[in-house]
């Protein structure tokens, strides 16, 4: 069958449709991505602005088109953190199924979490042992950790990178008084969490996903995305310090310019950085093996599942 996965998150609404069926590999058809930032679309009484709320009509709109004029079996929209923090989300929701013809499912941090140990699972099989993923998206960080497809430990927490480059700089690039200050709140904010994820037992094998972690791995040496998915990508932590040693003294645009880095998310890679060398550290672990699949990749297969 063919599906298609909307993915609304904090900067871009992507689109990816796959052929696929229940135990083979999902096979991308298409993937277009619209840099829209909603979560910079959020006022200060916390209601995404009408501008926003027409761009995200808009983008969904022309989602639904393309996955007709490609003939896909079923579209599965999903909203994350930007559409679930904002206080008119219903509204938006229903703007959305009136005027593009989308239902929007909001996720749960926890459910985020669950579903991309699930495509992290399925990535590396049984033989990874008992693991542990984190996911860095705009507004929130996802970690899951357990032995099975589904994690014992499923947490969320308000420490994505767009939100705490907007909360934590105000400065392009921030100078190092508040980088400290961002590394002091980014340790404590991790520490309850990281001791409960390591309550039961040490991982096998710690693994990162999302845009984020590809871009610090491209920075610090990984294979670029050209040489496809099979390379084994690896982000460490000495790696990872010097790659912050060298942003943090960018502007970003001029780090959109460097391979491997994004213009929409350029503004927000240092805070990322802060994010992984924090968790590094409140996790006792010096490496983190780059997985490609994510998110995206646990909607379809649990829907997958579901056929039967």
């Amino acid at each position: 069958m063919r599906l298609g996965v909307l993915d609304v998150g904090s900067n871009t609404v992507h689109l990816l449709i796959v052929d696929a069926h229940r135990g083979a590999q999902p096979t991308p058809q298409l993937s277009r991505k619209s840099v829209l930032r909603l979560a910079e679309h959020i006022d200060k009484r916390g209601d995404l602005a009408i501008e926003g709320a027409d761009a995200l009509v808009g983008a969904a709109l022309g989602a639904r088109r393309q996955a007709k004029e490609l003939e896909c079996d079923e579209l599965l929209a999903f909203a994350t953190s930007a559409v679930r923090d904002a206080r008119n989300s219903a509204a938006v929701l229903a703007r959305v199924r009136k005027e593009a013809g989308v239902t929007l499912e909001v996720l749960s941090g926890e459910d985020e979490a669950r579903l991309t140990f699930l495509a992290v699972r399925r990535w590396y099989g049984w033989s990874a042992g008992r693991l542990l993923c984190l996911d860095i998206g705009g507004g929130s960080l996802e970690l899951g950790a357990g032995d099975h497809e589904s994690p014992e430990i499923a947490l969320s927490l308000p420490l994505g990178a767009g939100r705490l480059t907007r909360e934590w700089f105000d400065a392009d690039p921030p100078g190092k008084h508040k980088i400290d200050r961002l590394r002091e709140h980014v340790a404590s904010e991790l520490a309850a969490p990281a001791k409960q994820l390591l309550a039961d037992s040490r991982p096998d094998r710690v693994v990162a996903s999302s845009k984020t972690f590809r871009t610090l791995a491209r920075l610090a040496g990984a294979a670029p995305s050209k040489e496809g998915p099979w390379v084994p990508r690896r982000l460490n932590i000495n790696g990872l310090r010097q790659v912050i040693g060298f942003i943090s003294r960018m502007a970003s645009a001029d780090l959109a310019e460097l391979d491997g880095v994004s213009a929409a998310r350029a503004h927000q890679t240092l805070a990322g950085a802060i994010v992984a060398e924090q968790a590094m550290l409140a996790l006792g672990v010096s490496e983190f093996d780059q997985c490609p699949w994510a998110l995206r990749e646990g909607i379809i297969l649990e829907r997958l599942d579901h056929i039967g």
